[in-house]
């Protein structure tokens, strides 16, 4: 528990390819004024390197959840979402799909990869916002995570 000068910031990373999805993403979070932390990378192979904390990602931080595209160039969502799980030390990251596809193949592969939730972007901006909104409380405020956060 901590104290109300103490906050517990949640690291989420973006996985996204789409710059104006990236930037409704950190827009959205930005608006509610938390201290909460995204990162971006804006491809599969980046979003390893990341993780791996290969260059230029040596100082990366672990994240506490992991936004994830499927549909990205060099190595798609589902080869991310893959390496995640199959790895023991990230793979208890909570990893939500976030994508344009509700293609049931998509889901299931997903599911199947462990993938903690699948959610698909509303096209209305203002859905999309309150979408990002849900998941930012969801993962950073209600979400009991297997690893202890980090106070601010």
């Amino acid at each position: 528990m901590t104290n109300e000068d103490d906050k517990v910031v949640t690291h989420f990373l973006l996985v996204e390819d789409d710059d104006d999805h990236a930037a409704l993403v950190k827009y959205s979070m930005e608006s509610r004024c938390g201290s909460n932390q995204l990162d971006r990378v804006s491809n599969g192979l980046d979003a390893i390197k990341y993780l791996k904390h290969e260059e230029p990602f040596e100082n990366s931080r672990r994240p506490d959840v992991i936004l994830l595209d499927l549909n990205m160039p060099m190595v798609n969502g589902h080869e991310v979402l893959e390496f995640v799980k199959n790895d023991p030390e990230l793979k208890t990251i909570p990893i939500v799909v976030l994508t344009t596809s509700n293609a049931e193949q998509d889901r299931i592969r997903a599911y199947e990869s462990h993938a903690n939730s699948y959610v698909v972007k509303p096209i209305d901006f203002k859905m999309f916002q309150q979408m990002v909104l849900d998941l930012e409380e969801f993962w950073a405020l209600w979400n009991q995570s297997p690893i202890e956060k980090k106070s601010a």
